[in-house]
C-alpha cells in the first residue's frame, strides 16, 4: 500500500518535515516515491508547502495520508479539493486554484519561534538554565 506521509529532516532538535508518497513498509527516512511537499512547524505562521497537483494525483490513484498528513491536508484545504476531483473536476483547474488561494496569502516570515539550542556557547546555556 502506498501512503502519504512525513520524512523527518532537519538537524537534531530542529525537525522539518518533508511530505512524501511511500511504500508502507518503508523506514520513516528511508525510501520513498516522490516529494510532494514540505512541513516546518518551527516558524511562526507555520509553515506549509504542498504541490497540489501531486497530491490530488496520488490521493486520486488510492494512497492513503497518515494522521497527520491528512490533518495538513485539511489545512491546506487539499481534502475539499479531492472530492470536487472525484466528481469530475479538472485537476489542472483546482490545481491553479490552489495557487492562485497560496498567492493571494502573500509572503510567510520564516523566523522561527525560538532560536536553535543547537550552536550557542555554554556559558549562555548554562546561564539560562539557571535562570529557568
Amino acid at each position: 500500500m502506498v501512503r502519504i506521509r512525513l520524512r523527518r529532516v532537519g538537524l537534531k532538535k530542529q525537525p522539518s518535515y518533508r511530505i512524501v508518497v511511500a511504500n508502507q513498509e518503508s523506514p520513516r527516512d528511508g525510501r520513498y516515491i516522490e516529494i510532494i511537499g514540505f512541513y516546518n512547524p518551527r516558524t511562526e505562521p507555520i509553515q506549509i508547502d504542498i504541490k497540489e497537483d501531486r497530491a490530488l494525483y496520488w490521493l486520486s490513484v488510492g494512497a492513503q495520508p497518515s494522521e497527520p498528513v491528512a490533518r495538513l491536508l485539511e489545512k491546506a484545504g487539499t481534502n475539499g479539493r479531492l472530492q470536487r476531483l472525484r466528481k469530475g473536476e479538472a485537476i489542472e483547474a483546482l490545481a491553479a486554484e490552489a495557487a492562485a488561494q497560496k498567492a493571494a496569502a502573500g509572503p510567510q516570515s520564516l523566523k522561527t519561534r525560538r532560536p536553535s539550542p543547537v550552536g550557542r556557547p555554554k556559558a549562555e546555556a548554562a546561564a539560562e538554565g539557571d535562570n529557568a
